[in-house]
């Protein structure tokens, strides 16, 4: 009886090295422009409502596609779904940061969640791939962890660097060279197991099924006056459908 065993990657912390730095700038993103939203908001001139709508923006795309992105990764290659992520994410926030109105900036949020729901699911698994000893995986994923945290505490420090001494686009701008960094080590270092055998598809139907319902959740959960469209007298709600999902009522 054969045993698949897999063996340890080379330079495999140096592969966690890159990709919790290129991960880190999710985490830093969030952070600072929380801080830097009122200065972007008297920049651009919109309202409150359209402040909300700039965080509500990036979580809808980000909570409503991860499943979604966990898929591709299976389908396509982690390590190319984790770059495709990454040049993404870097080109939504230079478009962010180049923003002269509200909608260019909505977009560029949504583009971030979109792109942000690739990668954390496929960080995720070329971590869990790379190393095999269970010890050394539970290391790692300490690692990963603990510069996750520090990126949400140096955002918060950052956000108010640029606020108080440069402007807010240079919360968006700081995601520039994190990319790339990441995208060289990653190019360089990460190693891909590569896709499973077989002709696999993408069920087109379950995969809007569940980012309809992941949307509809957290549509749920901002309310309506976090989204700011809504008068006070009016709720969003959701129902649960016969096919096991959720909608907007």
């Amino acid at each position: 009886m054969s045993q698949d065993v897999r063996q340890p990657v080379p330079r495999r912390w140096l592969a966690l090295l890159f990709i919790a730095t290129a991960q880190l700038m999710v985490f830093l993103d969030g952070a600072i422009m929380n801080i830097a939203l009122p200065s972007a908001q008297q920049d651009l001139h919109f309202t409150d409502g359209g402040r909300q709508w700039v965080i509500t923006a990036y979580g809808l795309a980000f909570g409503g596609l991860l499943i979604l992105g966990g898929r591709l990764g299976d389908l396509w290659g982690r390590k190319r779904v984790f770059v495709i992520g990454l040049v993404g994410f870097a080109l939504a926030s230079g478009i962010g940061g180049a923003a002269r109105n509200l909608p260019t900036l909505l977009t560029a949020r949504a583009l971030q969640g979109v792109f942000g729901a690739l990668l954390a699911p496929a960080a995720l698994a070329l971590i869990s791939l790379a190393f095999t000893d269970a010890r050394e995986r539970a290391k790692a994923f300490g690692i990963y962890g603990a510069i996750a945290t520090a990126g949400g505490a140096l955002g918060l420090l950052l956000g108010g660097i640029f606020t108080e001494y440069t402007e807010w686009r240079w919360g968006l701008y700081i995601n520039l060279p994190i990319e790339v960094i990441g995208i060289f080590g990653v190019l360089t270092v990460v190693r891909d197991p590569g896709t499973p055998a077989g002709r696999a598809r993408l069920d087109v139907p379950g995969a809007l099924l569940a980012s309809g319902g992941a949307v509809c959740v957290r549509l749920r959960q901002g309310g309506e006056r976090r989204l700011g469209c809504c008068r006070d007298r009016q709720h969003v709600r959701s129902v649960r459908s016969p096919a096991g999902g959720l909608r907007p009522v």
